[in-house]
């Protein structure tokens, strides 16, 4: 190819000269969201390729994957060491929400758990005692049923009371 050439980038639409030493090969310019398109592009390709559809999976990789975080306990939390506390991240709520009737109106805890995903895969991570999600998966599922179980007998308690059950 010769050295003056110039490439149209497919996301940009703008003209580039191609790096020298990827010039056979370099079809988006160097701005940043030109490079974002072409590593989401790239991605795509290889994820089309037959050989990749089954690339880290499987029990092989599973059982290396948990040797290794055998080996390397704490690697996990290390990460979490400069993050924001906990408590910066919940919303101040006054435990005083009533309606009109005076009932309380939400649970402080449902709302922790709703605005908290991570607390409540977290906490189930803890009792399970590792962050392997073919262990929490399981745990996840029974807590949900017993959830479930624990709303729908109070849903039923509550019928017979407007039922004249009392």
């Amino acid at each position: 190819m010769a050295k003056g050439i110039r490439r149209k980038c497919p996301h940009c639409k703008s003209l580039f000269k191609p790096d020298a030493r990827n010039r056979r090969h370099q079809r988006y310019c160097s701005a940043a969201g030109c490079r974002v398109a072409s590593k989401a592009a790239s991605q795509v390709r290889w994820l089309a390729k037959p050989e990749n559809q089954q690339y880290f999976r499987g029990p092989v990789h599973v059982s290396r994957v948990q040797a290794w975080r055998r080996c390397h306990p704490g690697y996990a939390r290390k990460a979490e060491i400069g993050r924001v506390p906990l408590q910066d991240l919940c919303r101040a709520q006054s435990s005083e929400s009533t309606t009109e009737n005076g009932k309380i109106a939400s649970s402080p805890l449902q709302e922790i758990i709703a605005a908290q995903p991570a607390v409540l895969i977290g906490l189930i991570a803890h009792f399970v005692g590792g962050p392997l999600q073919e262990d929490i998966a399981p745990a996840a599922r029974r807590l949900l049923q017993l959830g479930q179980d624990i709303l729908a007998a109070d849903d039923s308690r509550r019928g017979a009371d407007h039922a004249g059950g009392r």
